[in-house]
């Protein structure tokens, strides 16, 4: 779950203007034609799924991702074709039903920070070594972590997992980017007070490369 809690480089995950603009005409298109929309599952499934998964586990993120693209499409009518890109929008769907999960979350959280053994990361990670030594580094995240607001955890994580920028975690949260600022500044300070270090979720982390989960392309719902 905690394995990696710095901000991917920019541009990592992060769709052009022209990927945008194709989803948003596949959306559209697909009001007639509802087979073209699963070209936008092809292309934003894998990192849905995979978001979810460090957050909540790959059981629980299978079910997950297939709910939020059931629910994209049975909603795409209601797409403001005005946003500047589409990402937004399913994980802004995802994070609501991760909020079904939240209990969960904090549970594993917490155990990971009791006992150093992660039951999420254990459902996605291959490597007893890699389990060891990121579970070694980041009990103490996690405790911080399991005691953040939902809706500063989800600001949170959206920034340095889904490498958004405040504007999209804006989209995607429904609220202003004021608020993100805010959320995200909260839960930094927080953070920093937690482990008595600088905060691995600060803008100055980019340049650090996260070790990503190995969450094989056929595990999809």
């Amino acid at each position: 779950m905690t394995d990696s809690l710095c901000r991917p480089a920019q541009g990592a995950g992060t769709s052009g203007a022209d990927t945008a603009q194709a989803d948003a005409v596949l959306i559209a298109a697909s009001l007639d034609d509802p087979e073209r929309f699963a070209v936008l599952f092809d292309r934003h499934a894998p990192t849905i799924h995979r978001y979810v998964a460090r957050r909540l586990g790959r059981d629980v993120a299978d079910d997950v991702t297939a709910e939020t693209f059931l629910t994209a499409f049975r909603i795409r009518a209601r797409y403001d074709s005005g946003r500047a890109g589409v990402r937004p929008w399913p994980y802004g769907i995802a994070a609501k039903l991760i909020s079904r999960h939240r209990r969960e979350e904090a549970k594993a959280l917490k155990v990971l920070a009791r006992t150093g053994r992660d039951p999420v990361a254990e459902t996605w990670t291959d490597s007893a070594d890699d389990r060891v030594t990121a579970q070694a580094a980041s009990r103490p995240l996690a405790k911080a972590l399991a005691k953040l607001s939902e809706g500063d955890r989800h600001a949170l994580l959206l920034f340095a997992w889904a490498d958004f920028t405040y504007q999209e975690i804006a989209e995607a949260l429904d609220i202003p980017v004021g608020t993100v600022r805010s959320r995200l500044n909260r839960a930094r300070t927080k953070l920093r007070t937690a482990t008595g270090a600088h905060s691995p979720f600060s803008d100055s982390s980019a340049s650090n490369q996260p070790i990503e989960p190995h969450v094989p392309e056929g595990d999809l719902a």
